[in-house]
């Protein structure tokens, strides 16, 4: 079967389903295909993370992560309202022992330049009192902090765009991008129920691609570069990291969110206690880092290795010294991407142009991607609008 569409989005996970119903808004005339290689939506990196809606705090002033989040955060807020989303903005209070101090500080005056203006700072007996289970020396409390249920978002996100007009193909894999008619279109090779023996190969040309695919996202853009599409920038290096969650049994000690300062090395933001919209606590994630030559999404293992349960627990004793490690157990994991490189990474949003088509490829869409998803559909319509390939 082979059809034409305006805009093809790869990858119905939250940025995709966020960008489809952005776009189709946006661009009411044009026809907008969604293709998702699972049996459904939002089953990799969006159904696999703490569920937290951030406020802003780590990412580098004027940032995409940051300017994204910061004004995701608004939306979000005001797009769960709308639409009987569930979500609970419970805040969120990062502690730090002695000599984390100067951490803190600089958390605080990173966050005021990023826009997050209603942080507090905690002393001791502050924070005993918000949450008594934890021992920490100092801390900051920030009210905007929540936590959603991503599921329920996305299902939102879902019948908006459908109810619109936006077609979606689930259990379909992108399997080939190449230009054609002298780079007027982009025709994808699609193959639906890939992973069965009833595959079918189909064909749909388009004048706009859109990479949402995130695990997969860098191999689609170094395809169409193969292909020789130019690049409006070097493509990044990119690598995939787990990250483990352990439940914990039982009444949570908490009612907040309780983040230790981040890793010094850069790799995570450390073990935190977070809750789903029940109450239930969970801990993580770590950041486990996997081989280069796994980077298959066919081979991967969302296991959670109950021998990890001992790293857990010596990180979460320094700020919750009662943990009683027989109450945690293996939940589930997730996989990210991250570029690679020295410092902070942003995201990337590269690009590929011809005479009348182009492709907009989203890299390395980690955390706060979901917090920032309704402010980066936005952040895409603009782009596709300075494209001038609908106007």
């Amino acid at each position: 079967m082979n059809f034409e569409v305006d805009i093809c989005i790869v990858g119905a996970g939250v940025c995709g389903l966020a960008i489809a119903r952005q776009l189709n808004q946006s661009l009411p005339s044009s026809s907008i295909a969604l293709i998702e290689q699972a049996d459904s939506v939002g089953q990799g990196t969006s159904s696999r993370n703490s569920e937290v809606i951030h406020a802003g705090l780590y990412y580098a002033p004027d940032s995409l992560k940051a300017r994204l989040c910061v004004a995701g955060r608004h939306l979000l807020y005001e797009y769960c309202r709308q639409y009987q989303v569930p979500v609970r903005q419970i805040g969120k209070l990062i502690v730090a022992q002695t000599g984390e101090e100067d951490t803190l500080s600089r958390i605080a005056d990173n966050a005021r330049a990023s826009g997050v203006e209603n942080l507090q700072s905690l002393n001791a007996s502050q924070i005993a009192s918000l949450a008594p289970a934890v021992r920490a020396d100092t801390g900051l409390w920030s009210p905007s902090t929540g936590i959603i249920d991503s599921h329920e978002y996305m299902q939102s996100l879902l019948e908006q765009a459908r109810g619109n007009g936006v077609m979606l193909a689930l259990a379909t894999r992108l399997s080939d991008v190449r230009p054609e008619d002298n780079g007027k279109k982009l025709e994808l090779e699609l193959t639906s129920n890939w992973h069965r023996k009833s595959a079918e190969t189909s064909r749909v040309s388009c004048r706009l691609l859109i990479n949402c695919a995130g695990l997969g996202a860098l191999a689609i853009a170094e395809r169409l570069h193969q292909a020789g599409v130019a690049r409006s920038q070097a493509l990044p290096c990119i690598k995939w990291v787990k990250g483990n969650y352990f439940a914990y049994q039982g009444r949570s000690p908490f009612s907040h969110l309780i983040y230790p300062v981040p890793d010094p090395t850069g790799n995570g933001l450390g073990i935190h206690a977070t809750l789903d919209m029940a109450g239930n606590c969970r801990f993580g994630p770590d950041v486990e880092q996997l081989a280069h030559d796994i980077n298959n999404e066919e081979v991967l293992d969302l296991s959670v290795n109950a021998s990890r349960r001992d790293m857990f627990a010596k990180q979460i004793r320094r700020y919750f010294p009662a943990l009683d490690e027989s109450r945690l157990v293996p939940d589930y994991a997730g996989i990210r991407t991250r570029i690679t490189g020295d410092g902070f990474q942003d995201f990337q949003i590269a690009e590929q142009q011809l005479e009348s088509c182009a492709a907009i490829h989203l890299l390395g869409i980690e955390s706060p991607g979901l917090t920032a998803s309704l402010a980066l559909a936005k952040h895409i319509a603009e782009r596709v609008w300075q494209l001038e390939l609908f106007n």
